[in-house]
């Protein structure tokens, strides 16, 4: 016991280090980029893959992508999705994938109309392959993915180090904002997305990364803290974390947090013995007391505006007229261009030209749904089916798999308000697709600490 706490507090404060060390010299963080991947090979290479050592090298890939992103890290910005589909590959060398997987071979291969309509085009203004590279990346990587984890066995604990590979980086990213923005009162002037609490990056971005770690330190909170110690420190874990989430004024990623833990809560309460089910009340209370005192804090932090910004209203208190954004514009623009094109749809990538039509700039669709029907036309919409109801098809027999439904949830709500920009909302839906075991020696999990 002494050895594991004395383990993941070096490996807390070795994430810490990387922090600092980005922040000071900004150069390491392309160091980083590229070491991630090299000693991941060699971790694969050496185990063979015997324990699916390819998803806990993705997983951290995953956690590392936005501050990577954020640092100025990163090749490219599909870099970590040609990472984690490169990895995925290699263990289907190793370990090999479900024949039952068909599923989402067949979901591959429904992207592939909309990259003929888009290699056709004849408008010379089209960068064909950036658009197909940016705009399939995403969907290929959940497809790769899934194809590797469907069916997969692992023990319960095995997930968690998965989780926990996940969540050292985002908690590096934590600390780097402290850093990059040691005050927030003297940059919060207004109720929009905060690029000076997100690190200078996209504020959607490091909220859904944020709120992924809001969960992730949750169950290290709730499910592995086993002395005093580990309840501090992954308490204030999940307190700092919420609050950096908080303050970039991005709803979306600390809603999905927030879903994920209330999601695990509710499915730990069902499933547990009924002399368990008496520590939820203290659990529930824990959890609201914490929630309260980061909105508090945070609330005091912002001179009360983020609770104008969750109400939907501007500094002077007044309530906008959309809820999200201007988003609702862009939806209704693709759902129309499905509807005008139900067949092929526009072609992989090529909304962006229709948006730039109707709405007269260039803007990204933050909604990978719509941008789906738009773009593939039948062929997406048959594709999302595949996407939505195969992983509850495999969770009937799969109902040790605790975090199913909040994967499928980060998973869901993501593509909603970030489409696939990161890789972290297709890797996480891959992971809800494994076949978790909780085996006796772990049952201990249930007594709640």
């Amino acid at each position: 016991m002494k050895n594991k706490l004395f383990f993941y507090i070096s490996l807390l404060l070795i994430h810490t280090g990387i922090a600092l060390v980005v922040f000071v010299l900004p150069f390491f963080s392309k160091i980083y980029a590229v070491i991630i991947p090299i000693i991941g090979f060699f971790y694969v290479y050496k185990a063979k893959n015997k324990n699916n050592e390819v998803l806990v090298v993705c997983a951290y890939l995953v956690g590392a992508e936005v501050l990577i992103r954020m640092t100025g890290g990163n090749v490219n910005n599909e870099y970590i999705k040609f990472c984690v589909i490169l990895f995925m590959l290699v263990g289907m060398g190793y370990s090999g994938f479900s024949v039952k997987s068909i599923f989402f071979w067949l979901f591959l291969l429904l992207l592939v109309p909309s990259i003929l309509v888009t290699a056709s085009t004849d408008d010379y203004g089209v960068d064909v392959k950036k658009y197909l590279v940016f705009n399939l990346s995403g969907p290929i990587c959940l497809g790769v993915s899934a194809i590797y984890t469907f069916r997969r066995n692992v023990r319960f604990l095995d997930l968690q180090y998965m989780v926990v590979a996940m969540g050292l980086p985002i908690f590096t990213t934590a600390i780097y904002l402290f850093l990059y923005n040691p005050s927030v009162q003297d940059v919060i002037k207004s109720t929009q997305s905060n690029f000076e609490t997100s690190g200078g990056f996209g504020p959607n971005q490091v909220s859904t990364v944020l709120g992924l770690g809001m969960f992730i330190f949750f169950t290290q909170l709730l499910l592995f803290s086993k002395s005093k110690i580990l309840l501090v420190i992954n308490g204030l874990i999940v307190l700092l974390i919420s609050y950096r989430a908080i303050v970039t004024f991005s709803r979306g990623g600390v809603i999905t947090g927030v879903v994920m833990i209330l999601v695990l809560l509710s499915i730990l309460y069902f499933y547990s013995r009924a002399q368990i089910r008496q520590k939820f009340i203290y659990i529930f209370l824990l959890t609201g007391l914490m929630g309260i005192a980061v909105w508090s804090y945070t609330s005091a932090q912002t001179s009360g505006l983020i609770e104008k910004r969750y109400s939907n209203q501007d500094a002077a208190g007044r309530s906008k007229k959309d809820r999200l954004g201007g988003r609702e514009a862009i939806m209704d623009i693709e759902f129309k261009t499905f509807m005008d094109n139900p067949i092929l749809g526009v072609g992989a990538g090529m909304g962006k030209q229709v948006r730039k039509d109707k709405l007269g700039v260039n803007v990204a669709s933050h909604n990978e749904i719509t941008r789906m029907l738009s773009e593939h036309g039948i062929f997406g919409l048959f594709g999302l089916l595949i996407l939505f109801i195969t992983p509850f098809i495999l969770y009937i027999k799969n109902r040790q798999h605790l975090y199913f439904l909040s994967f499928y949830f980060f998973w869901l709500l993501t593509i909603n308000h970030a489409a696939m920009r990161t890789a972290a909302p297709a890797f996480v839906y891959a992971l809800s697709l494994l076949l978790v075991q909780i085996r006796s020696q772990e049952k201990d999990i249930s007594s709640l600490n």
